[in-house]
């Protein structure tokens, strides 16, 4: 996928997770397991693991990177959003950045990107699951909320409690986005590999 980005003086080019990108990106999420309640792991997945869920994941649905000469900045992609036939037209998006490279617009042209993708597969529905804190603290903020607004992500429900982590107790909520048109005869959703061509 040759899109090429640039924001300020960085040239972000968007491309299709390989699975010998696992320990970098592995590096780019470990600190939000260790340090944050923006995953609500509590052990980091080792880089076999890690590889295993990028190959899962690029058997259906796009799995991209963002990178800048040869540095991976963040990544992004899509799962099952519930393990039921009749979801099959709604996913759950994820998204890391590098913890120096946020609020840069990285998090921005990877959404789109991925959007862009997701609507050739027949996607429907976007859904983001994200911690939130009742107030911010040093472990979670309400920014990935906020990232997800302006994405054009809206909130339809909240859990209360329900992450326990670092001793304390944060919330969950769902967002969603609406990203094509639900129809009587919905047209299947296609998996990611048989229009990979058309995207990479």
């Amino acid at each position: 996928m040759e899109n090429i980005k640039n924001i300020g003086s960085m040239d972000i080019k968007i491309r299709i997770a390989d699975l010998s990108d696992a320990e970098e990106l592995l590096g780019i999420y470990r600190p939000y397991v260790e340090k944050t309640a923006i995953s609500f792991e509590y052990e980091v997945p080792t880089v076999d693991e890690f590889r295993k869920r990028i190959e899962r994941t690029l058997q259906k649905y796009p799995y991209l990177i963002a990178e800048c000469n040869g540095e991976i900045l963040g990544y992004t992609y899509a799962g099952p959003f519930v393990g039921r036939a009749a979801y099959e037209w709604g996913i759950e998006t994820t998204i890391y950045l590098k913890e120096d490279k946020k609020k840069l617009g990285i998090g921005r042209k990877l959404y789109e990107a991925l959007e862009s993708i997701l609507k050739k597969q027949n996607i429907l529905n976007m859904n983001a699951c994200i911690g939130y804190p009742d107030e911010d603290d040093e472990y979670l903020n309400k920014n990935s909320a906020k990232f997800h607004e302006h994405m054009g992500f809206k909130m339809v429900g909240e859990f209360h409690k329900c992450g326990y982590k670092f001793g304390r107790w944060y919330n969950m909520i769902w967002m969603e986005k609406i990203i094509g048109e639900h129809k009587a005869n919905q047209p299947e959703v296609i998996r990611f590999p048989e229009i990979r061509d058309m995207v990479d």
